[in-house]
């Protein structure tokens, strides 16, 4: 008999990435919903700047292009792991780690982001069929406007995950700087 993922033990791997995916040394960067959309601006900005690095390095033979998409890497690396931090690895993590709340968030995620990306494959569609009726070679369209769809179709949970996370609870209790709770005489 098969078990599913949420049956199975929690292993020592789900208890590291559960481990590095809370960690909260970077919080500030994702705190508000203003922080976590420009994060995940500047990551979709990075990554269509990648894309575009690539393409050239592959389909133009550019070299410079290959050190652009270098020199975009790590600050997508950084993007992206805020992203994850500001949404507790939501889409990192194993359902067996994952409370009920945070595997309904995850689905919920994996829906819309199914729905937005079935939005842009139809724009892709008719914008690639409108080309080509309107008798532009379109055949030097195909692999590019294919790849990009597909990178944005892999990043599209996470881009709508750290779009749509909420904020952190606020404290309720007020600590005073020595340690001790307000309040407490």
């Amino acid at each position: 008999m098969m078990k599913t993922d949420e049956q199975r033990p929690v292993t020592g791997y789900d208890r590291r990435m559960y481990a590095i995916m809370n960690r909260r040394e970077a919080a500030s960067l994702h705190a508000t919903a203003a922080r976590r959309r420009a994060v995940v601006v500047t990551h979709i900005a990075l990554t269509a700047a990648g894309i575009a690095c690539w393409l050239y390095s592959v389909l133009g033979d550019e070299r410079w292009a290959t050190f652009g998409m270098l020199a975009v890497l790590l600050p997508w690396c950084v993007a992206t792991g805020v992203i994850n931090g500001a949404t507790r690895g939501l889409l990192e993590l194993r359902a067996r780690v994952l409370d009920e709340r945070q595997r309904a968030e995850k689905n919920r995620v994996a829906a819309r982001a199914q729905h937005v990306m079935m939005l842009l494959l139809l724009a892709a569609t008719v914008l690639v069929g409108g080309l080509g009726l309107a008798g532009v070679e379109i055949e030097g369209l195909i692999f590019p406007v294919l790849f990009s769809v597909f990178v944005v179709h892999w990043l599209m949970p996470l881009w709508l995950a750290g779009l749509t996370a909420a904020d952190e609870p606020a404290d309720d209790l007020d600590v005073d700087p020595e340690g001790d709770l307000a309040g407490d005489e």
